[in-house]
């Protein structure tokens, strides 16, 4: 039989269990890394997005399955968390490994790991050029950083800035999340598509156009002949390229160093193609 002090033991040890346990793992808990609003980081502060603004950047992106999104300094990794919840495949560029390893928490606790992906990198030394859209949360000065190379990125490479924008690059759109009170700061961004590069000497059938361009816009000449006709209305969305020359209103898309499309002139329309030669 057993002794009642040997039972009132045993309940004695396993009450110290249990209290130890539960201490053991408020301890544990305690300890798991929680980022603070403001905290500093390699290049810039660290400030959440808020949610409703996400989901309005990713809209606005136009974010599919067919997607690769590429978030440039990733945080707690919600953006891309919610670009992989969308199907698309999602990669976080961050410094801070106390943030890459909570945003690969935060994934798997999303089941999501197979399309949510997070690197520790310097976002000046880091590959983006397989995304297809580009979102970021950083300083003007780091914007115009980075300028170049996304201005390098495929053409149509979509890009959305949350408060900050890209200085004479003017965004193509802007959107707002106003009287919101889960974004009561930082409640808009910019977006942008990457231009196709038409700077040059273009050969068509009408004669060479020689084409200035700044960003999305563009202008020039035609030379046909002795005859020299400005390019106006010249703007560019991705590889799709719009102009008028006279009273002909150029469509097409561009391609590499070709281009091709309609023109309009006096109700009739007919197709074009050129060539850059420099």
């Amino acid at each position: 039989m057993i002794s009642c002090r040997f039972v009132r033991l045993f309940l004695l040890v396993f009450c110290f269990s249990v209290i130890a346990a539960g201490l053991f793992a408020q301890g544990a808990a305690s300890s798991e890394y929680q980022p603070e609003v403001n905290q500093a980081g390699k290049d810039v502060q660290w400030v959440p997005t808020c949610q409703v603004l996400v989901d309005k950047m990713l809209d606005t992106a136009k974010v599919t399955p067919q997607d690769y999104v590429i978030d440039l300094g990733s945080g707690d990794g919600r953006l891309v968390i919610t670009a992989a919840k969308r199907g698309a495949r999602a990669l976080g560029i961050e410094y801070d490994g106390r943030m890459v390893a909570l945003s690969k928490e935060n994934a798997a606790n999303a089941g999501l790991t197979d399309k949510a992906r997070f690197v520790q990198a310097d976002l000046f030394e880091s590959d983006f050029t397989q995304a297809t859209v580009i979102t970021m949360f950083l300083l003007e000065d780091l914007n115009l950083k980075l300028r170049p190379q996304i201005l390098a990125l495929k053409p149509g490479t979509r890009v959305v800035s949350n408060s900050f924008t890209m200085g004479e690059w003017k965004p193509d759109q802007t959107i707002s999340v106003l009287d919101t009170q889960d974004c009561e700061t930082f409640d808009t961004a910019y977006s942008w598509i990457v231009p196709a590069n038409v700077k040059g000497t273009w050969r068509l059938a009408q004669g060479e156009l020689t084409l200035k361009q700044e960003f999305q816009m563009f202008s020039g000449t035609l030379h046909s002949g002795a005859n020299a006709v400005p390019v106006t209305n010249g703007t560019l969305s991705g590889d799709l390229i719009t102009f008028t020359v006279g009273n002909a209103n150029y469509t097409g898309r561009v391609s590499g160093s070709t281009m091709e499309g309609t023109y309009e002139f006096d109700g009739h329309s007919a197709k074009w193609n050129a060539a850059k030669v420099r």
